[in-house]
């Protein structure tokens, strides 16, 4: 059985990453969305709220279950005794950054293989960072993630006016 792990901060989780998950989905026996921190960003929902966001919108997928997990990615995939890393790759700045990790990755856990999926044209311009300043100056951004995702968007964004 093989266990895939598609890690992310997915603050908030967008059409693209859900994308990403329903078609690793059917690659893998199993497919885990750890919910990680970045440390390098400011996080607009905790950890449970992206959690229960996600677990909505990935209901219909029996094979996805998706966790919290702080620490490293390869050590949280050793608890999980996954051996495949899921990516996404949107573009070439994607695969510099990408292929870093892996090879970090590799070196850490030399059992660890990494997947890049590539984003599908409708998902590759935009990310969960863009999303979130386009919606803090009022744009609608249901196109880029699911009605819940937005509402609960908007109304975080309000709150913190």
């Amino acid at each position: 059985m093989t266990i895939a792990v598609f890690p992310g901060s997915f603050d908030p989780v967008t059409r693209g990453h859900l994308d990403l998950i329903e078609r690793a989905s059917h690659l893998f026996d199993e497919l885990i969305v750890a919910v990680m921190t970045n440390t390098s960003k400011q996080a607009l929902f905790s950890k449970t709220e992206k959690v229960q966001l996600i677990e909505a919108e990935v209901a219909s997928l029996p094979n996805v279950r998706v966790q919290a997990a702080t620490g490293l990615t390869v050590d949280f995939m050793a608890a999980q005794h996954a051996t495949v890393l899921v990516r996404g790759l949107r573009n070439e700045q994607d695969f510099g950054y990408e292929r870093d990790i892996a090879w970090m990755n590799q070196s850490l856990k030399p059992t660890i293989e990494t997947v890049c999926l590539l984003a599908r044209p409708p998902y590759a311009y935009f990310s969960s960072s863009l999303i979130k300043e386009v919606a803090k100056m009022g744009a609608d951004v249901s196109a880029y993630v699911p009605d819940a995702v937005a509402r609960q968007l908007a109304q975080r964004l309000k709150e913190r006016e």
